[in-house]
């Protein structure tokens, strides 16, 4: 019954790196190389953060489902580091689709949150339904 009752269980610096690494990857993909691949998709400026807020929420779900035990805190470290990279070539690039850097850290923060809410979301599907209480 210990092992059903939420909450982190310390943190994991091994799967901190792997979520960096997934997290990583999914953005390169989705905001740099899908781009180059389909010419018609431009997610430059304020485009690329929009595409990246669900990458991150899908990153952070994929992250929960996979991890062993109860480690929804380092996709969302993980979100972090992925996101400095992310806003400053984002608002360094952005010629058309322009925002405000401030707009840029508020757009990644709530790509944080996202990551947050979908690790949770996949620690939950990972542990599957609660068991059936018989009054």
């Amino acid at each position: 019954a210990r092992s059903r009752q939420p909450g982190q269980t310390g943190f994991s610096v091994l799967w901190c790196v792997i979520a960096v690494v997934v997290l990583g990857v999914l953005t390169g993909a989705l905001v740099l190389g899908l781009p180059m691949v389909v010419t018609a998709l431009d997610f430059e400026g304020s485009n690329g953060m929009l595409v990246s807020i669900p990458v991150w929420f899908v990153g952070g779900l994929l992250i929960g489902m996979i991890s062993p035990g109860r480690t929804f805190i380092e996709p969302v470290v993980a979100a972090l580091f992925v996101a400095m990279p992310t806003v400053i070539f984002l608002w360094y690039t952005q010629t058309v689709r322009v925002l405000p850097g401030f707009m840029y850290v508020i757009m990644a923060l709530i790509g944080v949150m996202f990551t947050l809410i979908g690790s949770y979301l996949g620690e939950r599907i990972q542990m599957g339904p609660p068991p059936k209480t018989v009054e």
